[in-house]
C-alpha cells in the first residue's frame, strides 16, 4: 500500500469503513428488501418471478425461502453444478434427459396454451426435470420446470429454465412448498410470463418518460425524478386503458379464467393489498392494477419527504 492510500485509510478510518459497508447493497439484496416491504405493506402476491441474474443468485433464493415467499425464477441452461460425470450437471442437460418423440406423442412433455393481449395464441411445452446435483427434482423442496416451444430442439431464445417452489399438485410436498397451493406447468409457465410486462414498462419508462434524463447531484434529487416519472407513467397508463377497454370474456370461457389468462387475480388468499391497489381484489375484467392508486401514492410520498415547506407547496 503507498503512502497516499495509507493517509487515506488512517483519515477515514474504521468508522468510515463500516458506514460504506451498511449503506451498499447488491441489486438482489435490495430485491429481497422490497419483496419484504411489500409483504409489510399488505400487497397480496402469487409469487416473485424474475430473470436469471436473480434465479441464479443463491442469496435471493435463499431469502425468499426463509420469508417463506413463493417465487418462479429463471436460471441460466449451463449453471453448473458439481456431479459425477455420468450425471446431468446443467439444467439444459436435465431437459435433454426429458422423453420427447412428437406432438402426438410429446413423452414427460405437457402442451401449455399461452394467450397474448391481442388475441393469439402460442403452444408451449413443459415439464419437470430432475438436478439431483442441485437439490432440484420432481419431489424436492424446489423443481426445476422447462418451457419451451420445441422440446426436441430447445431453441435458445424460447425456452426457459425455471426454479420453484411452488409444489406439484398430488404430490407429497416439502415443508416449506406446502405453505403455498400448488402449481399445474400451465400455472409456472403463466407466472413467469408476467416478467415481461416489467421489462416492457421499464423500455416505455426509460425511453419515452425520461427515467435517465436528469441533471441534478443529490440522491433525493435523483428519488424525485424517478418519482414524478412513475407518476407519468401510471398516468398514461390510466388514459390508456380507459381509451382501449380490455376485451369482454369469450362465451366459452368464464370471466375469471379470462382475469387470469391476463395475470389478474393472482394474490394470495387472504393477502389482498390495500386500497383496491393489485388486482387481488379486482372485479371480473379490471386490469391487472390500479395505476391512478399508484401515482396517488407515489405524489404523497414526494410529498412527504420534501425537504423545505416551499417545496412540499411545489410538489
Amino acid at each position: 500500500m503507498g503512502l497516499r492510500a495509507r493517509l487515506l485509510a488512517d483519515r477515514r478510518g474504521p468508522l468510515h469503513a463500516s458506514v460504506a459497508a451498511a449503506q451498499f447493497r447488491t441489486k438482489p439484496q435490495l430485491a429481497a428488501e422490497l419483496v419484504q416491504a411489500a409483504r409489510r405493506a399488505g400487497i397480496g402476491f402469487r409469487a416473485v418471478v424474475a430473470d436469471c441474474f436473480y434465479g441464479d443468485n443463491e442469496g435471493f433464493t435463499q431469502a425468499l425461502g426463509q420469508a417463506k415467499v413463493a417465487y418462479v425464477l429463471a436460471v441460466k441452461p449451463r449453471k453448473g453444478a458439481w456431479a459425477p460425470e455420468q450425471e446431468t450437471h446443467t439444467p439444459q442437460e436435465a431437459a435433454g434427459q426429458l422423453a420427447w418423440t412428437s406432438p402426438e406423442q410429446p413423452g414427460d412433455w405437457t402442451p401449455v396454451t399461452r394467450r397474448f393481449r391481442d388475441g393469439h395464441t402460442q403452444t408451449w411445452w413443459a415439464a419437470d426435470a430432475s438436478l439431483p446435483a442441485a437439490g432440484w427434482g420432481l419431489d424436492r423442496r424446489i423443481r426445476l420446470v422447462v418451457a419451451t416451444t420445441d422440446p426436441a430442439t430447445l431453441p435458445r431464445l424460447t425456452t426457459w429454465y425455471l426454479i420453484t417452489n411452488l409444489g406439484r399438485p398430488g404430490r407429497q410436498q416439502a415443508s416449506v412448498s406446502a405453505a403455498f397451493p400448488a402449481a399445474e406447468l400451465a400455472e409456472v409457465v403463466r407466472l413467469y410470463s408476467l416478467r415481461n410486462w416489467v421489462e416492457q414498462s421499464y423500455k416505455q419508462v426509460k425511453h419515452e418518460l425520461g427515467w435517465a434524463d436528469f441533471q441534478v447531484r443529490g440522491d433525493r434529487a435523483i428519488r424525485r425524478h424517478w418519482t414524478l416519472v412513475c407518476c407519468a407513467f401510471s398516468f398514461c397508463w390510466r388514459a390508456w386503458f380507459a381509451e382501449h377497454p380490455p376485451p369482454r370474456p369469450r362465451s366459452d370461457e368464464p370471466a375469471a379464467a379470462q382475469a387470469a389468462v391476463r395475470g389478474e387475480g393472482t394474490g394470495q388468499p387472504g393477502g389482498q393489498a390495500r386500497d383496491g391497489g393489485l388486482a387481488g381484489d379486482a372485479t371480473p375484467g379490471a386490469r391487472l392494477a390500479d395505476p391512478l392508486g399508484r401515482a396517488g401514492a407515489l405524489v404523497a410520498v414526494v410529498v412527504a419527504s420534501a425537504p423545505t415547506a416551499p417545496a412540499a407547496i411545489a410538489a
